[in-house]
């Protein structure tokens, strides 16, 4: 029943049964996390064979050395499969994606990209596709560019939004997770990533931040399709408007994965031309390992579906909570993703913040409410993003019906006033 079609007799009734669940589970004295998307022990386990590794010479050349700035032609050959583009627009990196993208933004303000270095100029806006993930919004933060949100719809970023926005000159960029977007699991249809590629900014040194994190993270065997922007961008001369990043940190080891970046031609110069000074190489022992362990793109995606067998179960069963607690009460909406991290679950308006205070009083930590929207402030307070990889299975259900409960009575808390 809809909870806005209940009596406030009937709705303290229902709080009342919740209220016991609730000082149920607080007696219990729970520890349990579901704010950030890390592998949990048996995906780490998939990859340990990778450190059987013992071959570093290849073709004459010692991996242990010094050299090779740009990556082993082996690794970006591997990425350059997995993401169907030439081998010589990949410049493969650290272990981390982050670093790229903060590197990136870096190399824009000192140097510029193919303008004015951003340093110089008086205002940088980047447009943000909310809710979204919060280390694109810190890296902004970081450097001072003032954040633009642009709501997410439900194939994507709202292009009629972007489209005028960048009318702006000022406004320099965007972030973009792709596939399987952070939080919510939309994957981009083929008309929005066509239109971002057919894009017409003003600022003609306007980058794309395309964070293809997920590109291989399905959940079933029939997961989503994204378009390959690269394909696109030539038709509109667009080609250096987009840097893609994407790692293999939740495909092996996020502490020791490899990363890298995709770019035209001309931002491949450019990039080069900044590593050049900043570093020798970046970790090739690693980048022969993930070559060595995975032989191509088709291994990746092998391994991959060992992760989704075991992600999977822990997805369902916090949908299945969402479905059995929340549904058809009016007070919560979520997306079904078929790949990727995390869950994003909408409550009532001005509800999120108080449900993450009652979670937490019961022993259980969520993402930071607001995260997921720059400055950490979400406007209607009512997005909460769910991680569930990382708990064990009767953990996740804890936390899953705690939460639950939580939202329910929070809910209950903002009706009756």
């Amino acid at each position: 029943m809809l909870y806005s079609e209940m009596t406030k007799e009937q709705l303290l009734d229902e709080k009342k049964a919740l209220d016991e669940r609730y000082n149920a589970f607080k007696a219990k004295n729970l520890k349990l996390d579901m704010s950030r998307g890390k592998p949990c022990k048996e995906q780490l386990d998939l990859s340990m064979g990778m450190l059987d590794c013992k071959d570093y010479v290849v073709d004459g050349v010692d991996y242990r050395n010094y050299g090779i700035l740009d990556g082993i032609p082996s690794c970006k050959k591997l990425f350059a499969e997995l993401m169907g583009v030439d081998a010589k627009n990949v410049v493969v990196g650290p272990s981390a994606s982050l670093n790229l993208m903060f590197d990136y933004i870096s190399q824009c303000y000192v140097k510029g990209a193919g303008s004015t270095p951003w340093s110089k100029l008086d205002e940088v806006k980047f447009l943000c596709p909310v809710p979204g993930y919060d280390r694109h919004f810190t890296i902004c933060e970081h450097f001072g560019i003032k954040m633009i949100n642009v709501p997410m719809l439900e194939d994507g970023p709202d292009m009629d939004v972007i489209e005028e926005l960048i009318e702006d000159e000022s406004v320099k960029g965007m972030f973009c997770v792709p596939k399987y977007s952070n939080p919510q699991g939309i994957t981009y249809s083929d008309e929005v990533v066509e239109r971002i590629a057919a894009l017409n900014p003003a600022a003609e040194d306007f980058r794309i931040i395309w964070d293809n994190a997920y590109c291989v993270h399905e959940l079933t065997d029939n997961g989503d399709k994204l378009l390959n922007i690269f394909d696109l961008l030539p038709k509109y001369n667009n080609e250096d408007m987009v840097v893609e990043v994407c790692s293999t940190s939740k495909i092996t080891f996020p502490g020791a994965g490899v990363s890298a970046i995709i770019a035209s031609d001309n931002n491949i110069a450019a990039i080069k031309k900044r590593l050049n000074v900043e570093t020798i190489s970046y970790d090739k022992m690693n980048q022969q390992r993930h070559v060595a362990f995975f032989k191509n793109a088709d291994g990746i995606r092998e391994h991959m579906k060992k992760h989704a067998a075991i992600l999977k179960p822990k997805f369902d069963m916090v949908l299945d909570h969402l479905e059995n607690e929340l549904g058809g009460k009016g007070i919560a909406s979520w997306f079904n993703p078929k790949g990727g991290y995390f869950i994003s679950l909408d409550v009532m308006p001005g509800c999120a913040k108080r449900v993450g205070e009652l979670c937490k009083e019961a022993g259980v930590t969520l993402t930071s409410v607001g995260a997921t929207y720059p400055y950490g402030y979400d406007p209607s307070d009512s997005n909460i993003r769910i991680a569930p990889s990382f708990p064990p299975l009767n953990e996740l259900d804890m936390a899953a019906e705690l939460l639950c409960i939580c939202t329910q009575i929070a809910c209950i808390e903002k009706l009756v006033g």
